[in-house]
């Protein structure tokens, strides 16, 4: 019987990522760190899964912090007070959208059905 599985913890068994995006944050790493990281925890991810049986490993499940975030950005439905110009939206733009910055408010972020 084949198997398949929605989705997977992106985060990684010793919280990876969330360490790799603080350290990316304060400046204590760089973007080829956080990118090093990510590709690490997909990757083993994926032969997890592979290992596990699953036959149709799914796709588009990482995030760097948010799907509806990456969505946003995806349809380059940035707002103006990003000041985007098009093109590639890069770290400081995605994640300013999602913290905010010293001069720009985050997006707001709406909670459904009682989750974070």
């Amino acid at each position: 019987m084949a198997s398949h599985i929605v989705g997977y913890p992106r985060m990684g068994p010793k919280r990876e990522l969330k360490f790799a995006l603080e350290s990316f944050w304060d400046k204590k790493s760089s973007a080829e760190d956080l990118k090093k990281v990510a590709a690490d925890l997909r990757s083993s991810i994926w032969k997890q899964m592979s290992g596990a049986g699953i036959k149709y490993i799914p796709s588009n499940t990482f995030s760097y912090y948010d799907q509806v975030l990456d969505t946003t950005s995806m349809l380059g439905a940035v707002p103006p007070r990003y000041n985007w110009t098009g093109g590639e939206i890069g770290y400081d733009t995605y994640f300013s959208m999602a913290r905010g910055n010293a001069s720009v408010p985050a997006m707001e972020m709406t909670k459904w059905f009682d989750t974070n």
